[in-house]
């Protein structure tokens, strides 16, 4: 949340939603433009930095590292570092993240239906 103050009203609701909902918490935790989408390559094999790069070619290589630190920082990414030269360092997901494979997929069915359906209703989907 850079840019805000500590003492902002906005945070403290964040802090309150966090603490008594913990599905609250988790949406805040994979919010982020790219995070569920490194989650779900990272589900189908363990892969290096220029890996991701290959697989989500959008993604800027600062807000991949960005996002990645924060994801291992969170306990939903775990990075190990092989000693080796060069170096090699790859990505995977942690016991804890591995759960959440069956939800994202029924989320990705739902997101489907929904958006075809908001689709044909209205002739474009807002909000996204």
């Amino acid at each position: 949340m850079a840019g805000r103050k500590i003492s902002s009203t906005n945070n403290a609701n964040r802090n309150q939603l966090i603490n008594e909902c913990g599905t609250m918490y988790a949406l805040i935790l994979l919010s982020g433009r790219w995070k569920m989408t490194i989650l779900h390559k990272l589900s189908i094999k363990d892969m290096r930095f220029t890996e991701l790069k290959e697989y989500i070619p959008n993604i800027s290589d600062r807000m991949l590292t960005l996002h990645l630190k924060e994801m291992e920082r969170d306990g939903l990414v775990e990075r190990t570092v092989f000693a080796e030269v060069p170096p090699k360092v790859e990505y995977k997901l942690t016991i804890s993240s591995k759960k959440l494979v069956p939800i994202w997929e029924q989320l990705e069915v739902w997101g489907t239906e929904h958006y075809k359906k908001q689709l044909k209703k209205s002739g474009s989907v807002t909000g996204v």
